[in-house]
């Protein structure tokens, strides 16, 4: 079992300080967020980055930038821009020796625009993010993401959108996004537990993506904690992913509830 600390929690501050922090608060297992003001002071280059978190006795994983971009965009100058992100991402991931790289399929902001055209862009693009996958090594973790109809996908087309896909990708379930849409989190858990390399675990009310710790929201953490239980990926890792702001303890508490809550047997 492997409990994650997302970076997410400490963004917009200095990176190497922010793993400092993230062991502090109890785990070696760090998903590094790629976005805001940590990130950007170095301005796509990340060879001064490299050795500093190679240095610390951390398994990383990767989630690419998240504001302001999308690989589904309307406009082709923009979805060519976000590609090129990923693939500095997947290079980035590749050179830390990073378990998986977070790929968010992109989002549909307005009814004017074709959600079934967004699909078959995600669809192309995911292929040709695996085939550079494979080369790297590197895993690609397929997040369901968009709410309040931003999401290209309904529960069943995000279940099933990696059927004739290379195994390279498998599917990291966010529970808050599934929860905001309503979407039935046991079932999506036990649909692909197979091909599950992680879940973004955070709470909300039903209303919007807070990312809140566990127990804070209305997610019903008993039967999505049963679910856990019987996935079958052993490198599946569970990724705390809570709000920046939040009390760096509450980490600490949701390792501890997660750890005690998947030993019962």
């Amino acid at each position: 079992m492997k409990i994650s600390y997302s970076e997410l929690i400490v963004l917009n501050q200095d990176v190497p300080g922010n793993i400092q922090k993230l062991i502090e608060a109890g785990s070696n297992h760090i998903e590094l967020m790629m976005d805001a003001a940590g990130w950007d002071r170095y301005a796509g280059n990340y060879n001064e980055l490299l050795p500093i978190l190679k240095s610390y006795d951390v398994h990383y994983s990767v989630h690419p930038a998240a504001w302001d971009i999308n690989l589904t965009a309307e406009m082709k100058i923009l979805r060519d821009a976000a590609y090129q992100h990923h693939l500095e991402a997947l290079d980035f991931c590749e050179k830390l020796g990073a378990s998986h790289m977070v790929v968010h399929p992109g989002f549909s902001y307005s009814p004017c625009f074709n959600k079934e055209t967004a699909r078959k862009r995600a669809h192309e693009i995911i292929c040709r993010l695996a085939e550079k996958a494979k080369d790297s090594g590197v895993k690609l973790a397929f997040e369901n993401v968009g709410y309040n109809g931003t999401s290209i996908y309904s529960e069943e087309q995000y279940l099933s959108a990696l059927n004739d896909v290379d195994p390279m990708v498998g599917y990291l379930i966010d529970t808050g996004h599934a929860h905001v849409n309503h979407w039935d989190i046991p079932k999506m858990i036990h649909t692909v537990s197979n091909r599950l390399f992680g879940l973004h675990i955070h709470d909300n009310c039903g209303n919007c993506d807070a990312h809140l710790p566990i127990g804070k929201g209305t997610i019903d953490w008993n039967s999505v904690i049963e679910a856990m239980k019987h996935i079958q990926t052993s490198d599946c890792e569970f990724v705390l992913e809570y709000a920046p702001m939040t009390p760096m303890e509450e980490l600490a508490k949701g390792k501890s509830i997660l750890t005690e809550a998947l030993n019962k047997s």
